[in-house]
């Protein structure tokens, strides 16, 4: 599979985006990222997800929260969009299946419910 898709990251976000995955199906140690306002945290959050699932995690396993609808609908359409443009129409099956991603608020409510 091509890493065309991080071509568009600098060196920092590719590095975040491509923390503990190795090679075959192994996900490594959480990282955090702190950064400043217009530094591309949500691309690059964006882009970890999408490396993520085309490197075979379960997209069922992802959890994407943020704090507005505006912003988790941004970031869900982007991992759409950079899954698209890698995989093409296989992506649907990976990116409909990212079910646990919204704000904190709604991730909280639905767990209460469930």
């Amino acid at each position: 599979m091509s890493a065309a898709h991080l071509e568009k990251l600098n060196a920092d976000q590719r590095h975040a985006v491509e923390h503990g995955i190795g090679e075959g199906r192994t996900f490594g140690s959480p990282l955090l990222i702190i950064a400043g306002a217009g530094s591309g945290k949500t691309n690059t959050l964006a882009h970890r997800v999408a490396h993520l699932l085309l490197k075979g995690a379960d997209p069922r396993r992802i959890l994407l929260m943020t704090f507005s609808r505006r912003a988790a609908g941004e970031l869900t359409s982007r991992v759409r969009r950079i899954c698209a443009e890698t995989l093409g129409g296989k992506a649907g099956v990976l990116t409909d299946a990212l079910g646990w991603a919204g704000t904190f608020h709604g991730i909280g409510a639905r767990l209460l419910r469930e």
